[in-house]
């Protein structure tokens, strides 16, 4: 009786199991879903690096014209990259391209400087004033900085900054200038460092500088890798401040220099030394990333075990 019983209930179960959809069906639907997902993110893959293998395979292109009859080149060379540094009568490029490394090396290490000063005084300090300075900075942040571009060119030029080799120096400054306000994101990290820390160091004796130096500082590594990262990548990118201010090639940076070489006199020879240029400028920037990182995930680690 009680196998009669077994048997029945098994060819219920099976009959329920062949009677459920298979859209219904919960491994099937979640494979399904994974099939699908994984095709979306190949399509966005492909469309994301399509344009990047393109201009890496423009710039050892031969043929320099920008309108061909293929999407890919047929013919390479490695020339592009040789003239783009070689041949400085007409765009100095290698110029350019120390120009920009100048700017973003010394933005780099003042906005840095800025930015943590800055921060460290709005997350443990107590003053007057204290929180107008952060609604100001709060709202001041909410306004894109290109609507002072213009203020900032007749700023410069009252001062005599627009002309010759001060050109680079006037971009340290702006680029820089602004940079301590943009604390925000690094206050809020302080913020979560224990105050106890603080405490226990003044009681040793510690004056403000070195609880800054000894304590917070080690601590902020991971905000400090990216704080820098943003600070490089400023000046490196921009084009339009570059653009207002920069008025010869001895003053230009990779970004104004790239776009000269697609002007109507330039293009025709110089599109492909365009793309090894494109090429050169993500350079320092995937450099910049690899190395950051190796030191963000150091310091992620160590704060973990400790």
């Amino acid at each position: 009786m009680s196998n009669k019983k077994d048997l029945m209930q098994s060819e219920q179960t099976v009959h329920s199991t062949r009677s459920v959809p298979f859209w219904r069906d919960q491994r099937v639907r979640r494979i399904i879903g994974d099939i699908i997902t994984h095709i979306f993110l190949i399509i966005m893959s492909i469309i994301w690096l399509a344009p990047i293998a393109w201009v890496f395979l423009e710039s050892f292109n031969q043929n320099t014209a920008p309108y061909q009859t293929t999407f890919f080149p047929t013919k390479y060379t490695f020339n592009n990259y040789i003239q783009l540094f070689t041949e400085r009568e007409v765009l100095d490029f290698p110029r350019m391209f120390l120009n920009t490394l100048i700017v973003s090396i010394f933005v780099c290490i003042i906005s840095l400087f800025f930015v943590l000063v800055v921060a460290f005084c709005m997350s443990r300090l107590r003053f007057r004033g204290r929180k107008t300075f952060m609604n100001i900075a709060l709202i001041l942040g909410m306004f894109p900085g290109i609507m002072a571009v213009i203020a900032i060119y007749f700023i410069l030029k009252a001062f005599g900054l627009t002309n010759g080799s001060v050109v680079l120096i006037s971009l340290i400054i702006v680029y820089s200038a602004g940079s301590g306000m943009g604390f925000y994101v690094m206050k809020g990290y302080m913020d979560t460092i224990p105050k106890s820390l603080d405490e226990a160091a003044y009681l040793d004796g510690c004056t403000t500088w070195q609880v800054f130096y000894k304590i917070i500082l080690p601590i902020c590594k991971p905000m400090i890798v990216f704080q820098a990262i943003v600070s490089f990548l400023g000046p490196w990118l921009d084009f339009v401040l570059v653009k207002t201010i920069a008025r010869t090639q001895d003053n230009y940076t990779v970004a104004l220099g790239l776009y000269q070489m697609l002007q109507r006199e330039y293009i025709n020879h110089w599109f492909a030394r365009f793309s090894a240029g494109a090429v050169c400028v993500s350079i320092p920037i995937a450099i910049l990333f690899i190395v950051m990182q190796r030191f963000y995930e150091e310091s992620m680690s160590g704060s973990v075990k400790g």
